[in-house]
């Protein structure tokens, strides 16, 4: 089968960069640089969400589906930087050339990605590769690439559900709880920032897991609806899905199979 791999992304703001851009003096507190930068969006827009250019990924999480079986992992700081972070992701589609799946990736993940692995200096040519390449299977690439908004080698399932028209978009969390699914545990993309300034990078880490699986599980029965899964074949997955969180001795892994199961 073609792996299938889903993924999320965590950021916070790019302290750095931020002071960087605004000659801000090195000692002033991360929570003051990002406060200073939200006041300035806010005037700008009346939002404090930062661009996509000065979100520093915190946090990928990836659940994989492949001849292999079902695994969830997380590549995330302070075991990685961020430059590692970004650039394992992309390895590992340079490995496996996986279907990638997303809710809102294509609005927010990728940009992100795309311009935070630019600064980094990350190599990514699978990724990349739209037909213009000398592989083998490049013309393949062509018509169906991870960049282009209509191809199925990424699948926004946001975007896609949407028709693509952000007024019909609808929020991860709502629709699982509404296919009863466990939808979002412990915190939501509001609170990262704080729970970053509190330490809580596991939580974070955990949280984006969560999501993941949410969104596979999503994906599972948009398969089922498009006639890519029978209703056996559907619930098979769903049970080896289940069935590898029911072993991972994780709290959230216990928090989300008992929500799924209420």
């Amino acid at each position: 089968m073609t792996p299938v791999l889903v993924f999320d992304i965590e950021t916070i703001p790019d302290i750095a960069g931020l002071r960087a851009l605004h000659e801000l003096p090195a000692d002033l507190a991360e929570s003051e640089v990002a406060e200073f930068a939200f006041q300035k969006q806010r005037v700008k827009n009346g939002s404090d969400f930062l661009p996509h250019h000065l979100q520093r990924v915190a946090v990928i999480s990836c659940a994989m589906r492949s001849d292999e079986g079902f695994k969830v992992w997380s590549l995330a700081e302070p075991k990685l930087n961020e430059a590692e972070i970004i650039q394992r992701f992309y390895s590992g589609i340079e490995k496996y050339t996986p279907q990638i799946v997303s809710w809102n990736g294509g609005g927010f993940d990728l940009p992100v990605l795309h311009y935070r692995g630019l600064i980094h200096g990350v190599a990514a040519p699978r990724y990349w590769e739209m037909g213009e390449g000398g592989s083998y299977d490049a013309r393949d690439f062509k018509w169906n690439n991870y960049i282009g908004r209509y191809h199925m080698r990424h699948l926004d399932l946001m975007d896609l559900l949407a028709m693509y028209q952000p007024r019909a978009s609808a929020p991860l969390d709502q629709l699982a709880k509404l296919m009863g699914l466990p939808g979002k545990l412990g915190m939501d993309g509001s609170q990262v920032w704080q729970g970053w300034l509190d330490g809580r990078i596991d939580d974070i880490r955990d949280y984006c897991e969560t999501d993941v699986v949410n969104t596979y599980l999503v994906y599972l029965r948009f398969q089922k609806m498009r006639g890519m899964l029978n209703a056996a074949e559907h619930d098979d997955e769903v049970a080896v899905v289940r069935k590898h969180l029911s072993e991972i001795k994780l709290p959230h892994w216990r928090q989300f199979i008992a929500a799924w199961a209420a």
